[in-house]
């Protein structure tokens, strides 16, 4: 439904329905010359085929939004997971131990030192002899320099490929206006 015309004249045919109907009832209700039979039988066939035709767009919209929604949620998954495997590398590639990833993990969700401490039933030090082993071993200064790590791995595209934002003409642009 790129194009909202039909939806648009669908819409168009019942609103004028639903004013005649108006224009109807109150005529005869306030004793003003009511609408002409024919007229009358003409908006109630265009009033029926407006409310057939709206809930059958209704449907096709409901229909390719559940089919959106489903892969936008597969898509949401196939994330999570990559970013998963991407935290379960980075950490084997450092050398965390158990421990050490599990605060490692704790700690690029947001949790503070205290609340790490108090899940894995901890001191505070031993937390932050943990982040600090961390830190050392992915070669970063702290949280923040941490989750760096990780956006701009999430933010590489494939091997050769544009980063996030870029486009494949970008490059082509800038040979040809060189050339130029």
């Amino acid at each position: 439904m790129s194009r909202p015309y039909g939806i648009v004249i669908v819409l168009i045919v019942q609103g004028i329905c639903a004013i005649l109907f108006l224009l109807n009832t109150f005529s005869s209700f306030l004793g003003w010359a009511p609408v002409p039979w024919t007229l009358y039988e003409f908006i109630e066939i265009g009033a029926a085929v407006g409310l057939v035709l709206g809930s059958a767009l209704g449907a096709v919209a409901l229909r390719r939004s559940l089919a959106r929604t489903a892969r936008v949620e597969a898509q949401l998954r196939a994330a999570s997971g990559a970013f998963g495997e991407l935290l379960q590398e980075r950490f084997t590639e450092w050398g965390l131990t158990p421990a050490e990833r599990d605060v490692a993990l704790f700690s690029i969700k947001g949790m503070s030192i205290q609340e790490i401490a108090a899940l894995r039933s901890t001191s505070d030090g031993t937390v932050k002899a943990q982040t600090n082993a961390i830190y050392r071993k992915a070669g970063v200064s702290g949280r923040p320099q941490l989750l760096s790590l990780f956006i701009e791995d999430l933010m590489e595209g494939p091997v050769g490929g544009p980063k996030i934002g870029e486009t494949e003409a970008a490059p082509q642009i800038e040979t040809t206006r060189a050339a130029g």
